[in-house]
């Protein structure tokens, strides 16, 4: 019988819950306990697959075709549990239901309410699919005290009174900041932020106070004077040397420990923790370094490149070095007076990035160009992999003309809007004046590789993938014979052989592009092979700049 964590947030936001949701199920995990993690995200977009990067940061999403909040990203990577669609829910996909519920006549008359119905259903998500877990750790998007989080937080409270304590837990996680010109720790936002969450009927178990300096142990008892907990039970969450970091430090400071204390587990062995050992050794001992460029439209944000970055990480430690990553933004390139050279010289290896729109696609399009032309290590990821075959039509087939429909009407779409495409529910169709959420090829999807490919070889010789998409546009199959003929081999389609997946060119130390997202797959302890594959191709590059 599955038992259920709520992890909450106050003071502030971007206190680092989705890591703590993440190293707390790895450490479970680490003692053999089976976990799955979920987040209620309040706000109102049924998903926030049409949302800016700017505003949400990268869109995660799952092997069922999800698009959902980053922070399952860190569910995956820590755990290796793949996520699922209802591992994610937003504010607005309930009420989008409940409205349909009530359009068909479901709740046959009756006043359509907050309590019960609204909380109703997110307890239903909350319990959904139980399977055989030991543990499922549900975190609360926004802070406590957001007039959006309300309904959640209620629904916690009902849960709590509903399956009682022996089956439910709460970790709040708040600020404890330091005021230097005091030099003084202050407690009282976590007090505020603990009796917020206490008027609303929820008592926390657990404390993780986020604090610069240590926690006095003075300090740690006022607040647990003052919040109703044990003093044991308020953990201390120090910033850290990177995020692969946290499971060990939070181990460190007792949290599963106090956990299983509160479930009346604590008897069950120590965790065997040695992977993540591993893993910190390999980031924080590294044997050389490399610099990547990662050349997109979003890098003003890292966050819109989460995943991403997080790959480049694993492929480093794959190779046991740092990976110094460059973020240029593709504009620039565009302009008169650009010196690509300057910019992208220095580097070992070069990145082009997935992303929406034409806005710095012609930048991208310069950079795939200096990467061929200067035998630079280059990887293309799906939009990424499109401006390599618009490079590719235009420089090396004689296409002068080549571009993408996404950007416009053009007489030589190399890249065009996918109108279908078959999936495990059958026959998709789309047309340009499809809604744009949740349109897209979303999801899982098997490619088929050429035996005697230089991405086959990165598989392991394997002859069939599963990787996961997010694209609404597709390189136009009927111009691959013109493409190979410039030198740029197909060597991925899709099974039935219409659509195109990998691009390469054999002619290249290390030139990959593909039209899924592998860095959505990669763990730090299962680095994806193709972002091991091209820092390998960096630290060789590096050895001849």
């Amino acid at each position: 019988m599955a038992r259920y964590i709520f992890i909450t947030g106050g003071v502030v936001s971007s206190l680092g819950k989705g890591l703590m949701a993440a190293s707390l199920a790895a450490l479970l995990q680490a003692r053999g306990y089976k976990v799955r993690i979920r987040k209620f995200d309040p706000y109102l977009n049924v998903d926030p697959g049409t949302m800016s990067p700017y505003q949400h940061g990268e869109v995660y999403v799952t092997d069922d075709g999800a698009e959902t909040d980053l922070d399952l990203g860190h569910y995956e990577r820590f755990t290796g549990v793949s996520a699922r669609q209802s591992d994610n829910i937003t504010s607005g996909r309930i009420y989008q239901q409940i409205i349909a519920k009530e359009r068909r006549g479901d709740y046959l008359g009756a006043t359509v309410q907050v309590i019960p119905h609204v909380t109703d259903m997110i307890k239903e998500f909350a319990l959904a699919d139980p399977d055989d877990h030991d543990f499922i750790l549900c975190e609360i998007g926004g802070t406590v005290g957001d007039i959006e989080s309300l309904p959640f937080i209620e629904a916690i409270r009902q849960m709590r009174n509903e399956l009682g304590p022996d089956r439910t837990a709460v970790v709040h996680v708040t600020l404890v900041p330091y005021i230097s010109a005091a030099g003084e720790l202050k407690t009282k936002p976590t007090q505020h932020s603990v009796r917020e969450l206490t008027s609303l009927g929820v008592q926390p178990d657990l404390l993780l106070c986020r604090c610069e300096h240590p926690l006095p142990e003075s300090e740690r008892a006022k607040i647990a004077l003052f919040c109703n907990v044990r003093k044991e039970a308020v953990i201390q969450a120090l910033d850290a040397s990177s995020i692969y970091a946290v499971p060990l430090q939070y181990h460190a400071e007792g949290l599963d420990a106090e956990v299983l204390r509160h479930f009346r587990l604590e008897k069950d062995p120590a965790p065997n923790l040695g992977r993540w050992a591993d893993i910190v050794d390999r980031h924080n001992n590294p044997e050389g370094e490399v610099t990547v460029a990662v050349v997109g439209k979003y890098v003003g944000l890292p966050d819109a490149y989460k995943s991403l970055n997080e790959a480049l990480v694993h492929g480093a430690m794959a190779n046991r070095v740092k990976v110094n990553i460059r973020w240029i933004d593709s504009e620039i390139f565009e302009q008169d007076d650009a010196d690509i050279a300057a910019q992208l010289e220095p580097m070992h290896a070069i990145l082009v990035p997935g992303g929406f729109g034409s806005r710095g696609s012609e930048g991208k399009i310069a950079s795939v160009r200096f990467a061929r032309e200067h035998k630079v290590p280059f990887f293309g990821i799906c939009l990424g992999m499109q401006m390599a075959c618009v490079e590719a039509a235009r420089h090396t087939s004689g296409i002068s003309a080549a571009s993408s429909s996404e950007f416009g009407p053009t007489d030589q779409p190399i890249v065009g809007i996918i109108t279908e495409w078959m999936s495990k529910e059958g026959l998709q169709q789309r047309g340009a004046d499809s809604d744009l959420g949740g349109t897209m090829r979303l999801g899982a999807y098997e490619a088929r590789l050429a035996g005697n490919s230089h991405v086959s070889t990165m598989y392991g010789g394997a002859e069939r993938i599963m990787e996961r998409h997010r694209h609404r546009y597709e390189v136009n199959v009927a111009y691959r014979d013109a493409l190979e003929k410039g030198g740029l081999v197909f060597s991925g389609m899709s099974p039935d052989g219409l659509l195109p997946e990998i691009v390469e060119r054999p002619d290249h130390p290390w030139f990959i592009g593909v039209q899924f997202h592998p860095e959505l797959k990669s763990k730090p302890f299962d680095p994806h092979p193709l972002f091991a594959g091209f820092i390998a191709a960096a630290v060789d590059q590096s050895r001849l700049v």
